[in-house]
């Protein structure tokens, strides 16, 4: 029997809303494990006490609960989600995150700007705190030894624009410094190809030392890898090798130099000279080698013979002939491959 086609009639909203009538979702996998390991450890309730001296004894306005703002920040690195907005918005769009955050159907998902709020709220220590007690639950399970640790380093775009820098010593934008610079040497009316044409002359335009990012101060300027100026910071990351569990995240200074592995001076090595092979004075001199598959390498040195190329190689001697590319050709210097040892004996 075939089906009726469907006809999509206007955006009405209906009044009345049965909640049983609601979509639901059964929820990821992956999340309600992971909700049901926190559940069993009382999570929530470790991180209440934790962050119960920074919000109001008495009463307040709705903030955003503890247990549900540290599973935002497991969402987003779970799912390599490097914004607040972005979070936030993953949080509106996926039923399975909604049942992780533990939100109702009636409940609205929580706005980005309350967890920036919520993140400056915490101190650090707090958030070292909580990362603490994972690790123990990873111990406890077995899925951290702490045997063998290594550490990676890797550089993150800082959330800050290179046009946002500073002077540190009077606190005047790129394109005020860049202003002064072109009315000291001689321009009253500076144009922007002028400044251009400026700027390219100057050395060490972005130093660390007298600029920076009023909005973002840790943040210093350096070349990514893909070869752009940008604000970045450097991250290392601790991590155990025989079960990839991250113990240890630290945040270092881009202009801080990597201490060397030793303190001893290191010896002064020897330059080496380079020689050169004595060259025969004769015209024809034969020199000869192993014979390999039935041919035999015969190397003339001769001060008058010129210098081969590999199209020569290929159409003269028959490099196809011995099955692998023959030696690169030096000044003075070619290698003759003969048929076998009796044709070089003779020639």
């Amino acid at each position: 029997m075939r089906m009726a086609m469907g006809i999509r009639d206007g955006e009405q909203s209906p009044l009345w809303v049965v909640t049983a009538d609601l979509p639901k979702s059964p929820g990821h996998p992956f999340y309600a494990r992971l909700n049901a390991l926190l559940d069993a450890n009382d999570f929530d309730r470790f991180v209440e006490q934790q962050c119960q001296r920074f919000y109001a004894s008495v009463m307040g306005r709705p903030s955003l609960t503890p247990g549900r703002y540290f599973r935002l920040l497991l969402l987003g690195y779970f799912e390599g989600i490097d914004s607040e907005r972005g979070i936030a918005w993953r949080a509106t769009d996926s039923l399975a995150v909604r049942s992780f955050l533990g939100l109702a159907v009636q409940d609205a998902p929580p706005d980005h700007s309350t967890m920036s709020r919520t993140r400056r709220l915490i101190d650090l220590e707090t958030h070292r705190t909580v990362f603490t007690w994972v690790q123990q639950r990873l111990v406890d399970a077995g899925l951290l030894h702490g045997k063998t640790i290594a550490i990676d380093a890797t550089t993150l775009e800082a959330n800050a624009a290179m046009r946002s820098i500073v002077r540190r010593d009077t606190g005047e934008s790129y394109q005020a410094f860049l202003t002064r610079l072109a009315e000291a040497s001689g321009i009253k009316t500076p144009t922007r190809e002028a400044l251009a044409r400026l700027d390219r002359k100057r050395k060490k335009k972005t130093s660390n030392k007298d600029w920076t990012n009023p909005f973002d101060p840790d943040a210093k300027v350096t070349k990514m890898k893909d070869g752009r100026t940008h604000l970045a910071h450097k991250a290392e990351h601790a991590v155990d090798l025989e079960t990839g569990a991250i113990v240890a995240v630290t945040l270092q200074a881009l202009t801080k130099a990597i201490p060397r592995r030793s303190s001893r001076p290191r010896r002064p090595q020897p330059r080496r000279s380079k020689r050169r092979r004595p060259m025969s004075t004769s015209r024809s001199r034969w020199t000869r080698s192993s014979p390999t598959r039935g041919i035999t390498a015969i190397r003339r040195w001769s001060t008058s013979m010129p210098r081969a190329s590999g199209r020569m190689w290929r159409s003269q001697i028959g490099g196809a002939a011995t099955g692998r590319r023959p030696p690169r050709p030096r000044r003075r210097c070619m290698a003759i491959v003969a048929a076998s040892v009796d044709h070089a004996a003779g020639a």
